[in-house]
């Protein structure tokens, strides 16, 4: 069987023409083509960081001796030098990945210096006729020499068709080998390869009743393949955790009280399969990834896990704003076995919704969340609140003398308890700074507001809070946090004094 290869004006088209004697295209003696969809039994571990394993068992007839095997129909983006292959009383001697893809662009460019025909349509006729011509070159347009002319194919209309494929070009991703054969007969031959293209993560639908303080909870497995290779009838695993693969890890997503995150670790046991550190969600029976194809399948389904929406603000040093501004929202649960969701929660985005007064679910935020265990504490940043807002205002900011300082010691912010012994070899600055916050709420309801000051710490954990109209908590050296319930259609002013050397 031959191919020919028709490219056109603007338009490409590979077509299979003709039904030749095949001696001229037929394998070596010693060689194994497999035609069509030449993978075997499937299985697919996929992991979330662009990363999978494929394992492609294979039944192949292999004749005794040195053979060379084509193995189309592999990943594009495979990983050659991952490649491993095993089949019984044989042994692989050489492997070579072929990726110089069959395209219009790359069969024109194989074919510089070659003769193809030029076939022309009359538009007033419809006759075609069809001229010799050579390809001189394929450079941001394609030159053909025709006879003593030389023309721009893109001008001429028309298009080319080639005598055959250009050696070396492959219509399939195609893995080559050559095997040592101890004997002949047909038998598996297991092909496994790690693939970059892959990858997937978890979809959260949230359904949250403020009323009952209940939160209902699907999760969907988002899985993508980017290969352009279709895997069918697979079996496949995911894996939930970043696998090591020579890249630089990527920096902790750390909570800080305006976005969502994880605010407390957990240490219950998932119940589910576990590979090494990584938890494993195998999908039931067998499914197919097609080449460019994004996939959801269910894994989670919780209902009436306890939650509830707070409102936090965090102001930086010496912020002052002119207006006030809106507070985060946050959905607040666990992934705990008692009132949570009670389950490892893989990396992914959580989409919550609310009733409407209609009873229709209506979207109101999301947030990404990162590898969970089961037992820990969630807090989702899903927006900007409309009616709960805070105003902060640097009132002042004075100088003190070191008596004032040390009259104010008792006020002192400490790590690990005990204060730190500083020596003190130049005269030293000290700044007292009083800040204001306005909290308004325009509810029909009373709200907590969570109102934390950050930029308390310079290096030097000593700074004071020599004056507060509200208690407050020291989260840690850099941070004072207040609970602030603001009534209904009110407002509520608090106030704060810092002491510092900066």
């Amino acid at each position: 069987m031959r191919w020919m290869a028709v490219v056109g004006a603007g338009v490409s088209l590979f077509a299979l023409h003709g039904a030749e004697a095949m001696a001229k295209d037929a394998p070596t003696q010693g060689s194994v083509v497999q035609p069509g969809n030449a993978q075997g039994d499937l299985s697919l571990t996929i992991y979330n960081n662009d990363l999978a394993l494929i394992q492609d068992v294979r039944s192949l007839n292999l004749p005794h001796g040195h053979v060379a095997l084509d193995l189309p129909d592999v990943s594009a983006r495979i990983r050659p030098e991952t490649v491993t292959i095993a089949a019984a009383n044989t042994s692989v001697i050489e492997q070579n990945f072929d990726y110089d893809l069959l395209s219009p662009q790359r069969l024109l460019d194989k074919s510089v210096g070659q003769d193809v025909s030029l076939v022309r349509t009359n538009p007033a006729t419809g006759v075609e006729t069809t001229e010799q011509a050579r390809v001189l070159a394929n450079n941001g347009g394609t030159l053909v020499q025709i006879g003593n002319r030389i023309e721009v194919l893109g001008q001429t209309g028309g298009r080319l068709v080639f005598p055959g494929l250009p050696e070396g070009l492959k219509a399939h991703p195609t893995l080559s080998v050559t095997l040592d054969s101890g004997a002949s007969g047909t038998r598996p031959v297991t092909l496994s390869y790690l693939s970059q293209g892959f990858g997937w993560k978890a979809d959260y639908v949230a359904l949250f009743d403020e009323a009952s303080g209940k939160l209902d909870v699907q999760g969907w497995v988002t899985l993508n393949n980017s290969t352009g290779t279709a895997f069918p009838h697979g079996k496949v695993l995911l894996v939930a955790g970043s696998v090591g693969a020579g890249d630089e890890p990527s920096p902790p997503r750390i909570f800080r009280g305006r976005t969502g995150g994880l605010v407390k670790a957990g240490t219950q046991s998932a119940n589910r399969e576990q590979l090494g550190d990584y938890y494993v969600y195998p999908i039931d029976g067998r499914t197919s990834v097609a080449g460019i194809q994004q996939k959801q399948i269910g894994f989670l389904d919780v209902k009436g896990a306890q939650a509830e929406r707070a409102y936090v603000f965090t102001n930086g040093w010496l912020g002052s704003q002119d207006e006030a501004q809106s507070t985060t929202t946050q959905m607040r649960f666990t992934s705990s076995r008692d009132g949570g969701l009670g389950d490892a929660l893989p990396a992914g985005t959580v989409r919550v919704y609310m009733r409407d007064a209609r009873g229709q679910p209506q979207f109101i935020g999301e947030d990404n969340i990162g590898h969970t265990p089961m037992g820990s504490s969630v807090a989702l940043g899903i927006g900007s609140a409309f009616d709960v807002k805070v105003q902060p205002v640097v009132e002042g900011r004075d100088h003190i003398t070191g008596a004032e300082w040390e009259r104010v010691a008792s006020y002192r912010i400490t790590e690990g308890g005990a204060p730190r012994i500083v020596t003190v070899d130049r005269t030293v600055t000290y700044w007292r700074t009083r800040m204001s916050y306005r909290l308004t709420n325009a509810k029909s309801v009373p709200v907590t507001v969570e109102l934390a000051q950050d930029g308390l710490d310079n290096g030097w954990h000593d700074t004071r809070v020599s004056a507060e109209s509200v208690k407050g908590e020291q989260v840690n050296a850099d941070r004072r946090l207040w609970r602030v319930t603001v009534p209904a259609h009110g407002e509520v002013k608090l106030t704060a004094q810092f002491d510092t050397r900066y």
